[in-house]
């Protein structure tokens, strides 16, 4: 697989239509910790204020992206309006991963300098000011492809902030990273990292920590441990889970787990059961 579809591959994006149409005055979107916020601006104009940053005003065809997204608003003239989209998104379930963990906090991008979106704009724009059948579920597919696209965008323009999509976004790094992610139970050294990449191991680690924020070795261990998250939290038995992202046995991932998330993985389990059975 390529960079991006191996990530997509382990942390499943998934988007939820909840608003289409006009909008007037003042829309409030609180603070949630387990999904991202996708506002499609067709028509304008907007302001967004929260999403930790000051009063943007939007004026042309724009997608917004809030990753992590906290308190925000959206702000529309009461006598012209403006016409918007707007979904939820997940990537694995939910809460934190390598790929909202990359961005930052809002991703402002005008949809004229989104390299290919015409058609499927269309389509999406189609679907979302009729009422056909199938209407929601085309709606959703058609957000997700968008999505698609505007991670391509984050990664070819170097807009993540350190993390996985930074390091994916340079060829050398690149190349150990996607290697890495696609066989996370190899017992990795930095020698084999950085033969893959083309370079020295000491240059190699150093531009790593530069461009990802993490040793090689942090890194691994931060990625093992987000995919044990994802099979725990699908009911995959604990030693199982080991096995598969490449630690010896269950004592040795549950060391691991408790370093990375401060908590070992039956009672992490039970904390996210308790938080989704309470949403």
């Amino acid at each position: 697989m390529d960079r991006l579809s191996l990530l997509l591959n382990r942390f499943t994006l998934s988007a939820g239509v909840f608003h289409t149409g006009q909008i007037c005055g003042i829309h409030q979107f609180e603070r949630d910790t387990r999904c991202g916020h996708v506002h499609l601006i067709r028509r304008g104009p907007v302001e967004l204020t929260g999403g930790r940053g000051g009063p943007l005003s939007i004026t042309e065809p724009t997608l917004l992206f809030l990753p992590r997204p906290d308190s925000h608003r959206l702000i529309a003239n009461d006598r012209d309006g403006a016409d918007v989209v707007c979904a939820s998104v997940r990537f694995g379930g939910g809460g934190r991963n390598p790929i909202t963990d990359s961005l930052p906090p809002l991703v402002l991008v005008r949809l004229a300098d989104l390299p290919g979106a015409q058609a499927l704009l269309e389509l999406l724009y189609e679907e979302a000011f009729s009422e056909q059948g199938g209407r929601q579920a085309a709606l959703d597919r058609l957000c997700e492809l968008l999505l698609i696209r505007l991670l391509r965008h984050c990664l070819d323009q170097g807009l993540a902030q350190g993390g996985t999509l930074a390091g994916l976004a340079e060829p050398r790094l690149a190349r150990a990273l996607t290697a890495l992610h696609e066989d996370p139970r190899r017992a990795w050294e930095l020698s084999d990292m950085a033969g893959l990449a083309g370079m020295s191991r000491a240059r190699f680690a150093a531009r790593f920590h530069e461009v990802t924020g993490d040793t090689p070795a942090d890194y691994l261990a931060s990625w093992r441990i987000a995919l044990a998250q994802g099979m725990l939290r699908a009911g995959r038995p604990l030693k199982l889970v080991a096995a598969d992202v490449g630690y010896g046995s269950s004592s040795a991932l549950t060391r691991a787990f408790v370093r990375k998330v401060g908590q070992p993985p039956a009672q992490w389990r039970r904390t996210v059961a308790g938080a989704k059975g309470a949403a």
